[in-house]
């Protein structure tokens, strides 16, 4: 026997063989449809009887292993089904006798056949024959499987009586010499009448019936049988023989211990827990039907459990009988099948490490040269024993050893297509799968060099099958989870290969399922590149929505009572890993930033990358880059545009390498550090673009707040200059821009500034909205510098080193000299260089023009944008005024202001004041101008408070009617400066350089003076003119504006004459009379009301008199400061009369 049935295992010993074949031309389909229905009936319950048969049926057996059927029955072919086509009669003849002829090929041991005949009708149809059925198709022969019962009880019947025969023993009668095919030529010339003969022909029959018994259900003779078989044959040293009755012995204990079989295949050993065997249903029922008929005792169970091997005795028995096998070269087949049953016994039993020594041995037996195929089937059932004991990566060793074979050169057409399914099979045994995801959660498993081998012999078989896509997928695979394992070479290597296949057949995500239902996941390239970090970026502040503050506040949270609950922290923490506290929004381009890094030693270039989201219509704008070879990490932003609104959340990112697609999760990388995935996205907003007419500046101003200045623009100015900053408004989106509010604040200068720095009128620029995407609106901010013109000290102190005095000078006689800056008396430190008194230092000072705008849906959300414009504006010293004093005038409500003016700049320079002449300067030069002023009430300002608790209070309250005054004196004074070849003008402003003595100076008394002659006021230079003779009537007015009560006052009138050379007359008694008192008294005068008090004149000669005014020194007016009591000069000029005109 060369053919091995790696099928068989210990219980196949009590079946009877059935051979079922076609006879002519039969199609495979219809065939194996009948064979089918034929193989279902695998056991038969024996009429009249406990037993049961059991059945084996192939449709293929060799005829050689026939000639062993005496050695063991159930390899003896003891049925024959033939199944043919016959579609007339006349063929019939014909088809008969080649169902005769298949008969003869195992005629000597056949018990019965049947010939199942489909399509033939007629009068040979309707003939009634036991050994020929008759169909008209496959598809009306409902009585195949009675037809099958039928031939199996005739089988039966058959074997019970061989048995019968063979078990009585016939003392008279010469028993036989059982042979295997090789023995019978060395039996030639024996003795056939020696003892030894004899026990020989006595031990192999009665292991025979031993057969026989097990075949038709008798378990407990079978032992008995065995027993007796192993003892003669033992004596004579029988071994082969021998080896086959201990192996009978086991199959028959094997039955006993394991009704459900050793085959390991579910179904495949018939429901043997109802009806295990005919006596093993019956083993605990004493007096139980046997063939021999009642039981009156149990002493036929005793006797079977004393027969019957025990587990640990099958094994040893195995292992004996084995041996003895192995004496016998052309026994190998039956070395190797016995091996396989022990094997299939020993993984029932869990001894694993026994195992796996049987089937090392049956590893090394040596059979005749086979074929390729049958090469394939040993090595298949060796790995699939392997695998039943748990020796998964030996089994995928001779699994893989397999699908080599199905490939051999030897094989005119190599089975690649077998081949890769083996392969895959051979996968789990070296801990591989083809799913990506195993690979990517904790350390690698199995040897990672062996599974390389496998992958790339897994490409090579889907090559050969013609197959590309299997190839990328496979390839992929290996790129991706053997990265780390692989050579730089072999990773130049695997990338060339891959992106040659792609060339052809582009990898996708699309998952691939093989013909046989196997599903292979797509495999995304989630380490070309490698991703460290995902973070979701912000808009650009200009671009960053906001929120409108609602008058119940937005930051109030009403979901719980407490102010701090751990739960709510920490459920709260969970919820800012998921949603971001920023917001992109809808029809902007919208940013997120991977680290990415290059494993490989080449340069990587990434096609296609783009982002994968969920939640909003969102169009990715993929990008392409290229990272060096092993670059570290490198910073990648992908980009793309949220079409609608709602919560969307940043799933991953696709990309495309080597030809492959690939869409990366962020669920599926391990170690991914990320901010979040998931923000809101709100309506759409407008988008402003502003452009100034100033030049970009190249200082970037920092704000304390953290905001960004989007633009930054400089301008040059001197002090007190004015200009105008034009400013475009471009709506460059697609929303209608419709609300706009503007401020502006003063960053990084400690200068004082004076009056608004920058103004604006936002009316005319309103009047252009709403304004349309495309459409340009004007806006004109007006820059105006007014810093602190005044400069005490350094100055001073250059103009005293030059031996120049700068007080006390007489107003007639004009200070007019130029002072050059040294650059010696400098100070060296830059700290020192910023002070006030240097007079050619260029201050800086900074501003924001915030522009908060909105419309479109974003604006009817609540949502608006704030664009911040920084201002840089240096501002150069154009005058100082380095000395200020008053002079008093001819008016008691008149005074006048000294100004030393200095002209810093390089140009020479002009400077005027309200109705004042122009006052030229050179450069460097410096002049004093003097100012006629009315003087100033500065009641109308607050006081400052007197209580020490608001002392705070009081001395800002005292700054800012410092500020009121000094704002007030210089609008009236309207001082300006111009430089006539730059063509540039502005204000000068001595608000910084007033002090409280020239402010006193120039305040008018809270007592207010006025003397009325003849009805007219006399102050500054008026002179009144009166007739001689005439009565002059004289009023003498005081205006209490003070707080207080103030009087009463006795004012002495004292007439007198100035003859201009220094000398007064007061002896003027005979030129001027007082008609009444030349003493006035004024009563108390309440706060702002006032007194008048009336007199006269009377002058006797022409000439200029003048009234000198003097106060009674009294309690009342020593109280009081001298410029209280200031009251105006009184000119009188006394003339003829006029004579009357004569009628």
């Amino acid at each position: 026997m060369s053919v091995p049935d790696y099928m068989q295992c210990a219980e196949d010993h009590q079946t009877l063989l059935v051979v079922v074949q076609p006879i002519g031309i039969v199609p495979e389909e219809s065939f194996f449809r009948i064979y089918k229905r034929i193989s279902a009936v695998s056991q038969v319950n024996v009429r009249d009887s406990q037993r049961v048969l059991y059945i084996r049926y192939r449709h293929h057996y060799p005829p050689e292993n026939n000639e062993w059927g005496d050695f063991q029955t159930h390899r003896k072919v003891v049925g024959l089904i033939t199944i043919t086509e016959c579609s007339s009669a006349k063929e019939w003849p014909q088809t008969f006798e080649k169902f005769h002829l298949q008969k003869e090929m195992y005629g000597s041991t056949l018990y019965d056949s049947r010939l199942f005949v489909f399509g033939l009708q007629g009068e040979i149809a309707e003939q009634s024959r036991t050994d020929v059925a008759f169909y008209p198709s496959y598809d009306e022969c409902e009585t195949v499987e009675k037809r099958i019962e039928d031939f199996i009880e005739s089988l039966f019947i058959v074997l019970e009586s061989k048995r019968l025969d063979r078990a009585t023993d016939k003392s008279g009668d010469k028993i036989p010499l059982l042979c295997v095919p090789f023995e019978k030529k060395d039996f030639v010339g024996l003795d056939t009448d020696s003892r030894h003969y004899k026990k020989r022909c006595q031990g192999r029959m009665r292991k025979h019936v031993g057969d026989l018994c097990l075949q038709a259900g008798m378990l407990q003779d079978s032992l008995v049988h065995y027993h007796m078989a192993v003892e003669l044959l033992r004596s004579v040293n029988d071994f082969l023989w021998l080896g086959a009755a201990l192996e009978g012995l086991c199959s028959a204990s094997v039955i006993y211990h394991y009704p459900g079989g050793t085959g390991g295949k579910v179904g495949s050993r018939r429901a043997q827990g109802g009806s295990l065997s005919a006596e093993a249903g019956n083993r605990h029922r004493p007096g139980a039907l046997t063939s021999n008929g009642i039981n009156a005792d149990t002493s036929a169970e005793i006797g079977r459990a004393k027969n019957c091997l025990s587990p640990e005795d099958i094994i040893e028995k195995y292992k004996e009988a084995i041996s003895y096998y192995g004496k016998y070269k052309n026994a190998g087949v039956i070395e190797l099948e016995a091996c396989v049953k022990a094997v299939r016994v020993l993984a029932m039993q869990k001894r694993s490490m026994e195992a796996s020594e049987f089937l090392q041995n049956a590893v090394y037996i040596n059979l005749r040269q086979l074929s390729e195929e049958e090469k394939i089937q040993r090595y298949s059932i060796l790995s699939e024993l392997y695998e039943r004991i748990g020796f998964h990566r030996k089994s995928a060793f001779f699994k893989r050893i397999a699908a080599m074979q199905c490939a051999a050169p030897s094989i005119p057409e190599p089975g690649w297509r077998a081949c890769y399914k083996l392969l895959l099979e051979t996968l789990p045994g070296y801990s591989l799968s083809l799913d990506p995801q195993d690979f990517s959660k904790g350390t690698h498993r199995g040897w990672a060099a062996v599974q390389m081998r496998l992958l790339h012999e897994l490409v090579y078989a889907s090559r050969r099958m013609g197959n590309p896509a299997l190839c990328v997928r496979h390839l992929s695979f290996l790129l991706q989870t053997m990265l780390d394992f692989l050579s730089d070479q072999e990773k130049k290597d695997v990338t060339q290969s891959l992106e040659s296949y792609t060339a052809k057949c582009p990898g996708t995500m699309e998952v691939i399922t093989l013909p046989d239902g196997l599903k292979l996941p797509p495999v995304p390239f989630t380490k070309l590149p490698i991703v460290k970090s995902v973070k979701l970026l912000n808009l650009p502040t200009s671009l960053r929505p906001h929120k409108m503050k609602s008058l119940l506040g937005q930051n109030v949270s009403t979901k719980s009572p407490f102010i701090y609950s751990p739960i709510i922290a920490h459920s709260r923490g969970e919820e800012r890993n998921k949603k971001i506290d920023f917001q992109w929004v809808q029809g902007d381009v919208c940013e997120v930033q991977l680290m990415v890094y290059n494993p490989m030693p080449f340069e990587l270039r990434v096609e296609n990358m783009g982002l994968l989201t969920t939640g909003v219509e969102f169009e990715s704008l993929p990008a392409a880059l290229s990272l060096p070879a092993e670059s570290g990490l490198y910073p990648v932003t992908l980009v793309g545009v949220p079409q609608t609104t709602g919560q969307i959340t940043v799933n991953g990112y696709h990309t495309s390498v080597f030809g492959v697609f690939s869409d990366c999760l962020l669920d599926n990388l391990p170690g991914v550090k990320t901010n979040g995935c998931t923000v809101e996205v709100i309506p759409a907003l407008p988008r402003l673009q502003i452009s100034t007419s100033l030049p970009r500046s190249a200082h970037t101003l920092q704000p304390s707040s953290g905001d960004e200045i989007s633009t930054n623009v400089a301008v040059q100015l001197y002090n007190g200059e004015t200009q105008q900053l034009i400013i475009k408004l471009e709506n460059i989106g697609t929303e209608p821009l419709e609300k706009l509010e503007v401020t502006a604040k003063t960053v990084n200068t400690k200068e004082k500034l004076y009056g608004d720095f920058l103004s604006w009128n936002l009316e005319d620029t309103l009047c252009q909205f709403p304004l349309k995407p495309g459409k340009i609106a004007t806006f004109v901010v007006n820059i105006k510098v007014k810093l602190d013109f005044s400069c005490q000290e350094n100055l001073l102190q250059d103009l005293s080193d030059d031996g120049i005095s700068v007080s006390g000078l007489p107003l007639s006689s004009p200070f007019r000299q130029v002072v050059k800056p040294r650059v010696e008396t400098k100070p060296l430190n830059p700290q020192e260089s910023s002070k006030v008194g240097d007079f050619s230092h260029v201050k800086t000072l900074e501003a924001i023009l915030n522009f908060k705008y909105s419309g479109g849906p974003g604006h009817a959300e609540g949502y608006y944008r704030n664009l911040a414009l920084g201002l840089h504006v240096e501002v150069e010293p154009s005058v100082f005024f380095t000395r200020i004093s008053t002079l008093p005038a001819t008016s008691t409500r008149q005074c006048h202001l000294l100004l030393d003016v200095f002209n810093s700049t390089e140009h020479e320079l002009t400077i005027s004041a309200r109705n004042n002449e122009d006052l030229i300067l050179h450069a460097g030069e410096c002049q004093r101008m003097a100012i006629q002023v009315d003087k100033f009430n500065f009641e109308s300002f607050p006081e400052s408070p007197t209580d020490g608790a608001q002392l705070a209070n009081a001395k800002q309250l005292e700054e800012e009617r410092q500020q009121a005054r000094g704002l007030e004196i210089n609008s009236k004074l309207d001082i300006c400066w111009k430089i006539p070849s730059l063509k540039r003008e502005g204000e000068a402003s001595v608000e910084g350089v007033l002090n409280q003595l020239v402010l006193e100076h120039l305040q008018l008394a809270p007592l207010q003076w006025d003397i009325l002659v003849d009805g007219k006021v006399c102050d500054c230079d008026a002179v009144v003119t009166c007739q001689v003779g005439d009565p002059v009537p004289l009023q003498v007015k005081l205006t209490n504006w003070s707080k207080h009560s103030v009087g009463p006052f006795a004012l002495t009138m004292m007439p007198y004459q100035d003859y201009q050379n220094g000398v007064h007359n007061y002896e003027l008694q005979d030129a001027i009379t007082f008609v009444g008192s030349n003493t006035f008294h004024i009563d108390t005068v309440k706060p702002t009301k006032d007194s008048v008090y009336f007199g006269a004149l009377l002058f006797l000669y022409t000439g200029d008199f003048y009234l000198n005014i003097k106060f009674h020194e009294d309690n009342s007016s020593r109280e009081l400061p001298l410029s209280w009591l200031c009251l105006p000069s009184v000119h009188i000029r006394a003339t003829e009369p006029v004579a009357p005109a004569e009628l």
